[in-house]
């Protein structure tokens, strides 16, 4: 008998609606799967067993209502999106014992479609990582190889749907979040233009780029859950009041890539990529060129200076969003009394991370007088001037194409002597949140040394997301399913 974990998003709600399968019986199967896998990987911080079932329960009473694209569906969701009465801590100590009052937009949305939230998933603190090895409560394991990273920071999300521990998660995507592990564990991630998903709810890393987005087991199950999530909303002062196109027809409308022109942006292609990932993402080139595309060469000149302007501009945002936290209001606080600057420096320093303290020194050097127009005003024209490459390409090309990854997932401890090269590996995915357009990373095969999920990554023009995901579903029925990691 096939275990009900084991189907994809779309396979699940097909048995719920026909009445095959109760919500009951999706939540027990998702949760005996969490039982089995996470003393393996550590992907979830808090499981919401006892709510699930809950929920599960009174969906049953209430019965299937088609107007609820995800009605029974079991979820995970990054801890670092607030959840009404469950523990939301941001991988944190600061945040270990935070429970919020209010739920995340996007986590509002989840429930008004009727999916079942499981559980909190894993991440770097405060989103500041590409490993999930910066966690507070201890790292994620890779489910294709628990000796490697699964990616970051939206590791616990992407492990988590590759476990089969849920049929798809949310993740956060400030530099490559969702993309990047997406990529290294073999599911497919959409990190939407900026603005159009809400970040109310969602702790802030760096508000300009965060943008919350799915993580699930292919394109479709993706595009049902950004159908859901997406919209306008005035509580975010960045949300686009704009129309919300049906991304799950847009998984269905193409056969074929005829008539598209695909850039290749040679900077994305250049020295560094590993030849098992060079050679996976150049096989899924040549299927898009067998499908009718046409494949075209095209610059983004000032790419090179990406790494340097994202860290700068992020951190910036960091220093700020993160001088909230001071164990005054909320988060750690003292046990002991001490006068106000005391009580800070004892707060912030023992519960915030290495990884995160570092990127507020860095974020609160380059806003200091006297360097504000060195450092943070130089990114921030840089900033613009990678926009104006992309948009450029994407003049002559419909989408463009490029690895999530220099390497796949490589083995814990690997970089954490070494922020700077930990920092590089983010070089493929975070100019796109620089430029604010919406990206797709889909698994395109195995490494042949490792044996390791390569992704490759989709670019589209701003607010798009079915263009990228039309061109993603083509491809992904072209390719070979890369499988799951047995676990």
């Amino acid at each position: 008998m096939t275990e009900l974990y084991t189907l994809s998003l779309s396979e699940i709600r097909d048995k719920l609606a026909s009445g095959q399968v109760s919500p009951s019986q999706a939540v027990a199967s998702c949760l005996a799967r969490i039982a089995d896998t996470e003393p393996k990987i550590n992907a979830c911080l808090t499981i919401c067993a006892d709510e699930a079932r809950k929920e599960a329960q009174e969906l049953e009473a209430q019965g299937h209502d088609p107007q609820k694209k995800l009605w029974g569906i079991p979820v995970t969701v990054k801890d670092v999106l607030c959840t009404r009465g469950v523990r939301t801590t941001a991988a944190s100590r600061m945040l270990e014992n935070f429970i919020p009052p209010y739920d995340a937009f996007v986590v509002q949305a989840l429930k008004k479609a009727g999916a079942i939230i499981l559980a909190k998933t894993n991440l770097d603190e405060f989103a500041m990582g590409s490993s999930t090895e910066f966690s507070a409560f201890g790292p994620t394991a890779n489910p294709w190889d628990t000796s490697c990273v699964p990616g970051g920071s939206s590791g616990g999300s992407a492990a988590s749907v590759a476990a089969r521990q849920a049929f798809g998660s949310l993740g956060s995507d400030t530099g490559g979040s969702i993309r990047q592990p997406a990529g290294l564990c073999g599911c497919v991630g959409i990190k939407p233009t900026y603005g159009r998903v809400s970040r109310y709810g969602a702790i802030a890393y760096g508000s300009s780029f965060d943008q919350v987005g799915p993580l699930a087991r292919n394109v479709k199950d993706a595009s049902l859950i950004l159908d859901v999530i997406a919209g306008y909303d005035p509580k975010d002062a960045a949300s686009a009041d704009i129309p919300v196109p049906d991304f799950t027809a847009a998984a269905h409308s193409r056969a074929d890539l005829a008539g598209l022109t695909l850039g290749l942006p040679q900077e994305y292609w250049q020295e560094g990529l590993s030849p098992e990932v060079e050679k996976a993402c150049r096989t899924a080139v040549d299927k898009a060129k067998a499908l009718g595309a046409t494949i075209r060469e095209v610059s983004l000149p000032h790419l090179s200076y990406g790494v340097a302007a994202y860290y700068v501009l992020a951190s910036a945002e960091a220093s700020t969003n993160l001088a909230r936290f001071d164990g005054m209001r909320y988060g750690n606080r003292p046990e002991q009394d001490l006068d106000l600057t005391q009580s800070y420096v004892d707060s912030r320093s023992k519960a915030f991370g290495e990884e995160v303290k570092r990127r507020i020194l860095l974020g609160t050097y380059t806003l200091s007088s006297g360097y504000y127009d060195a450092y943070y005003t130089k990114a921030a024209r840089v900033r613009r001037l990678i926009l104006e490459d992309f948009e450029k390409a994407l003049e002559k090309c419909d989408a463009l194409l490029a690895p999530a990854s220099p390497t796949t997932a490589w083995k814990f401890g690997a970089y954490t002597d070494d922020p700077l090269t930990a920092y590089k590996m983010d070089i493929l995915t975070l100019s796109l949140n620089l430029a604010g357009l919406p990206g797709l990373s889909l698994p395109v095969g195995l490494g042949e040394n490792s044996g390791l999920p390569v992704g490759m990554q989709i670019f589209g023009r701003a607010f798009d997301e079915c263009g990228i995901i039309s061109i993603g579903a083509a491809l992904e029925k072209a390719l070979p399913d890369v499988g799951s990691p047995d676990i």
